[in-house]
């Protein structure tokens, strides 16, 4: 199962603890830290560096940014040709990636921060906490965003650490939350394809049904209770339908699946893959009761089960009796 995937990025030498702890954290969660100290980045030759680490950020679910009080090295924002850091292009590349950003600030360089708006158009003055004022240019830029800017203080990891627990519940709860969602979504969509049908149908039956029964046979076909729980198990986005057992054999030898005639147990549909190191094997068992003489049974809706095909993962047997 694929990871969640959060990249870290912030100035090396004076976080450098900083991220250690967070990799920790995440790695913790089950999650996958991205961090280009540890090689968690594919360099190649014909580009800059940082080239190459924008070029993850698409690949990345997550960033957290950590500000501190060093600039870091430099590079050129190409939409305004104006000078950035390279961790601060890392946090641009993010938001216009639509990534969801967690920026945190040293606690001292956010209370200096203030003092900063008060006098920035002051070029004389001096900060304690920062070696460039571009830190701060840049924390007024990302407070300035009307979405995706989430920002807290930090003293320690832990204050990072407790925070990000609190955020990462909050966004598995909206998950669940959207999935409900589409789900009511998908159920809806399947009413307005049933009253789609049934409006079809009367305009067929209301005209001469002379030469049209072939027609309302294959709208039935089409929206037959079977084809909407193969599509859903095989993870099928287009209309199909199916006749008879030489219909479903087509479909299933199609998708990779060969038929096993177990002489124990029911017959089924059988395709392995893989999952990590192990061999799966997806079975799907049809119940015979749905055909009559190889030509599909016409089922209401209603009396639908969906238990008429299971679908069951095992792991491959090796063959040994122990």
């Amino acid at each position: 199962m694929a990871k969640p995937r959060i990249f870290i990025s912030s100035t090396f030498y004076d976080l450098k603890q900083i991220r250690v702890e967070l990799d920790k954290f995440i790695e913790s969660l089950g999650y996958e830290p991205v961090r280009n100290e540890e090689g968690d980045i594919p360099y190649g030759k014909d580009k800059a560096l940082q080239a190459y680490c924008y070029k993850e950020i698409s690949n990345i679910d997550i960033l957290i940014s950590i500000i501190g009080s060093r600039y870091g090295s430099s590079g050129i924002s190409k939409e305004k040709e104006q000078e950035y850091s390279v961790s601060q292009l890392e946090v641009k590349t993010a938001l216009k990636e639509d990534k969801q950003v967690f920026v945190f600030i040293d606690k001292n360089v956010f209370t200096e921060y203030e003092t900063y708006i008060l006098n920035k158009d002051n070029k004389d003055i001096n900060y304690k906490y920062v070696d460039n004022v571009n830190i701060y240019k840049f924390i007024e830029e990302i407070k300035a965003l009307p979405h995706n800017n989430n920002i807290k203080g930090f003293e320690t990891a832990e204050d990072i650490t407790s925070y990000l627990k609190e955020q990462f519940a909050g966004l598995f709860k909206q998950f669940m939350l959207d999935s409900k969602r589409v789900k009511e979504t998908l159920i809806i969509k399947d009413i307005e394809s049933t009253a789609k049908t049934l409006r079809e149908m009367v305009d067929y039956l209301k005209e001469d049904s002379q030469g049209k029964d072939e027609e309302i046979n294959r709208i039935i076909r089409v929206n037959h209770p079977i084809v909407n729980r193969l599509k859903q198990i095989l993870n099928i986005n287009y209309n199909i339908y199916i006749e008879g057992t030489s219909d479903l054999e087509a479909l299933f030898k199609s998708r990779g699946f060969k038929f096993v005639e177990d002489l124990i147990n029911d017959p089924y549909w059988e395709r392995q893959f893989k999952r990590g190191n192990d061999t799966i094997c997806r079975r799907i068992y049809i119940d015979e009761s749905l055909f009559d003489e190889n030509k599909l049974k016409y089922i209401k809706q209603a009396d639908w089960d969906d238990n008429f095909i299971r679908v069951e993962e095992v792991p491959e047997d090796d063959g040994l009796p122990f």
